[in-house]
């Protein structure tokens, strides 16, 4: 039983980590940067230590500040969280030196998925289906118009490291191929220290469907079913839901195959914590590989609300030796979950961040409703970091009661003192097609285009 551990995260995800903590009767340690020195996480922790100052790379990127931080605290273990050091096999291999357990992958199985197009190598050897595109990075321009007239365009240019819609470009011809290249390379390298990329082929409005997995050390691994993630605004997931309504309605024995393929991968990586392996689908039931996350997603809880499964506590568990409480038959998704991502930005100017002081804010509640958050009222959102103030959750019965739910729960939702995209949720969530969730990866830009429309037409 680990008796403390070190939380390497800021945000929501640290105090959810703590929380995790608190009910499995173990103490906590928070790093924060001194952006972050009145931090919900910092409060909620027992030790707190400040490891430089606001920007990521003076703090919570410096491995040598956070391994100190452990040393002089005698932690038994370090949570990455999601994102900074989440995925860096580098940081879980000086931890295991130092006697100090990584909470999440094995170096190994990192290493063995360690980027996009190593994953997308290893997805095919196991037979499952990936887009046409590249072997490997594509080290220079000349290579990746070849790949482009092969396979023909669109294409999309992807950053090799990292998530979050950085470094990724759409490409439809020779030119915007040759600038979208050098452009993400450029944006890839500040973002993640690394300008490798690689080149697929675009798949117009797919769906975004991804599986939940557990491994243990064992070699046990299950999935925990699918996330709809297709609501997205530049790459970036902005509403989650499980289950799909794509594959709960449309394509329904894609489910079971799409499972199997997560599950395989995760078998030939060696896979140990929780995972999501993410896949694209187009809207004539081809599914495709799409990329590992080896660690815990923003959007887990959904899938906690349909499965019962606390997902972070079953990482610390597995990070300590346990195996599989469950087996594949004992994972039953019961109602419907839907997350809309909170965050501090201003809807009708672009989504320009909006970081400064919260004045008054009230949360909502209620029956079904799940609000996980590092907010308060007299918290600056600072802007260093990601914009978000938090994540909003629903349940219900069935994807109906969860989406009522939600737009109840959003009209409650009250933040004065910064912008919050709390009224675009609110269309999101009244939009006739979403509800009947018919819905693909361009939606958010169909939905912006309408509104773009009617105000032309009541300016005229």
């Amino acid at each position: 039983m680990f008796e403390k551990i070190l939380v390497a995260n800021r945000g929501e995800i640290a105090v959810r980590i703590i929380r995790a903590c608190k009910e499995l009767n173990i103490r906590t340690v928070a790093v924060y940067s001194e952006a972050d020195a009145n931090s919900m996480h910092v409060q909620m922790a027992d030790e707190a230590i400040c490891i430089g100052g606001p920007p990521a790379v003076e703090s919570y990127l410096r491995i040598d500040r956070i391994i100190s931080a452990a040393e002089i605290t005698d932690v038994d273990a370090i949570h990455p969280g999601y994102g900074f050091l989440a995925e860096n096999a580098h940081f879980a291999e000086v931890c295991d030196s130092c006697n100090i357990r990584f909470i999440g992958p094995s170096p190994r199985a990192m290493q063995s998925l360690a980027d996009k197009a190593v994953s997308r190598m290893l997805a095919k050897k196991v037979g499952v289906p990936t887009p046409p595109g590249s072997d490997g990075t594509v080290e220079k321009e000349q290579d990746a118009l070849a790949i482009a007239k092969r396979i023909g365009y669109p294409v999309m240019i992807k950053a090799v490291a990292g998530g979050g819609g950085r470094g990724m470009r759409v490409a439809h011809n020779d030119i915007s191929l040759v600038k979208g290249y050098h452009t993400a390379r450029s944006e890839a390298e500040k973002a993640f220290g690394n300008s490798g990329v690689y080149i697929e082929k675009y798949i117009e409005n797919p769906h975004h469907i991804e599986i939940q997995i557990l491994g243990d050390h064992k070699g046990h691994i299950i999935h925990l079913g699918e996330r709809d993630c297709s609501i997205q605004r530049r790459n970036q997931k902005v509403v989650e839901e499980a289950p799909s309504p794509l594959l709960e309605h449309k394509f329904r024995k894609l489910r079971d195959k799409i499972g199997k393929a997560a599950v395989k991968i995760a078998e030939a990586s060696h896979y140990t914590s929780a995972g999501t392996v993410e896949f694209i689908v187009d809207n004539l039931g081809n599914y495709y590989f799409l990329e590992f996350n080896k660690r815990i997603q923003v959007e887990h809880p959904v899938t906690e609300e349909v499965t019962g499964i606390d997902l972070v506590r079953y990482q610390i568990l597995l990070a300590m030796g346990e195996t599989l409480r469950h087996s594949q038959g004992d994972i039953q998704i019961k109602g419907h979950a839907i997350e809309c991502r909170i965050n501090a930005e201003d809807p009708f100017d672009d989504f320009r961040p909006s970081p400064g002081r919260i004045e008054m804010y009230f949360q909502p509640g209620g029956r079904g409703v799940r609000v996980d958050t590092h907010a308060y009222a007299g918290y600056t959102i600072p802007p260093t970091y990601d914009s978000m103030i938090g994540k909003l959750i629903t349940t219900g019965n069935d994807r109906r009661e969860a989406m009522d739910r939600m737009n109840r729960a959003l009209s409650e939702y009250m933040i004065t003192g910064i912008k919050s995209n709390v009224s675009f949720q609110q269309a999101i969530m009244q939009d006739p097609n979403f509800r009947r969730g018919v819905y693909s990866t361009g939606f958010i830009e169909q939905l912006l285009g309408g509104a773009r429309r009617e105000l032309i037409d009541e300016k005229a």
